[in-house]
């Protein structure tokens, strides 16, 4: 079970490592990223193909921070051409769950959600 178990630890000082990591999780590339690792290893080019809309330079910065922050391993191999892969880590592997848990909740609300969007859309005008 969780050290934290109220939305207290998001708010304040002392939320700031988790509003920290909670930023890095819900950036545009990281989740696609993760959940496309969660298929296995796969080398940059391959990983790229998969996500579509996604850069060059936006897939080696996520992969970078993703590195840094212990949820991708990157392998390099000494070949000719260089071959790199990467994959998760335990860490990023326990990321999948509550990722799934957050676009259950999504599918689940997104009509109310886009209700919710149009009609202040409308108060708006």
């Amino acid at each position: 079970m969780p050290k934290y178990r109220h939305t207290c630890m998001i708010r304040g000082d002392g939320g700031r490592t988790v509003r920290a990591v909670l930023d890095r999780i819900g950036d545009k590339w990281t989740l696609l990223t993760v959940a496309t690792l969660d298929q296995g290893r796969l080398r940059f080019t391959d990983l790229q193909r998969s996500i579509p809309g996604i850069s060059q330079r936006m897939l080696t910065l996520t992969l970078r921070n993703l590195e840094r922050d212990g949820l991708v391993s990157r392998t390099a191999y000494a070949e000719v051409p260089p071959r790199v892969e990467y994959e998760l880590t335990a860490t990023g592997r326990s990321l999948i769950p509550p990722a799934l848990a957050l676009a259950d909740w999504a599918a689940e609300h997104i009509e109310e959600i886009e209700a919710s969007r149009a009609a202040y859309r409308d108060r708006s005008g």
